[in-house]
């Protein structure tokens, strides 16, 4: 695994942490889904 991971998964033992971080994880995905559809557009307008 990657020390980032290692690190988060050491982390998310805190239960206060773990708690803080589930609580952002829908914003998270919005963000990764817009950033997602941001590059394949990208990549469509360049073909």
């Amino acid at each position: 695994m990657s020390e980032f991971r290692d690190f988060l998964n050491e982390q998310l033992q805190d239960d206060e942490f773990r708690e803080q971080w589930e609580k952002i994880q829908p914003e998270m995905n919005l963000i990764r889904t817009v950033s997602d559809t941001s590059l394949l557009q990208n990549f469509d307008a360049r073909e």
